[in-house]
């Protein structure tokens, strides 16, 4: 778990690698799903979930727009978004709580130093 405004940092990020690895979910839509997708008419968005621990990826429609993927239409209101990926952040108890409900038992832990990585093993 590291602060709130490090985490939206890193995943909007200023070079905006993390946007464009967002923003990709549009071009293969349209390359493999034969979408319409214009992705300068998407911004990605990342948001802190408090209530769910979690960062939330979105891509935000700019404009009221319809698109379609394999034949179907799909319309969005201007600033409707598409919810792309979630990313939990825990600490070490709290994972290790989650673990316990799902009756696993940690066994080992690395903790990397600041800024903070943790690799848990199960078992």
């Amino acid at each position: 778990m590291k602060d709130k405004s490090a985490l939206l940092a890193a995943y909007d990020d200023a070079q905006g690698v993390t946007a464009r690895f967002n923003k990709n979910l549009l071009e293969r839509i349209n390359r493999e799903l034969g979408g319409t997708f214009d992705g300068a008419t998407f911004a990605h968005v990342a948001r802190w979930n408090d209530a769910l621990s979690r960062i939330e990826m979105h891509l935000q429609s700019l404009t009221a727009q319809s698109v379609s993927i394999a034949g179907r239409e799909f319309p969005f209101g201007r600033g409707e978004t598409i919810h792309t990926e979630n990313s939990h952040k825990y600490t070490i108890e709290r994972f290790t709580e989650i673990a316990g409900e799902a009756g696993w038992k940690v066994q080992r832990r690395w903790q990397s130093p600041p800024p903070e990585f943790a690799l848990v093993l199960l078992g």
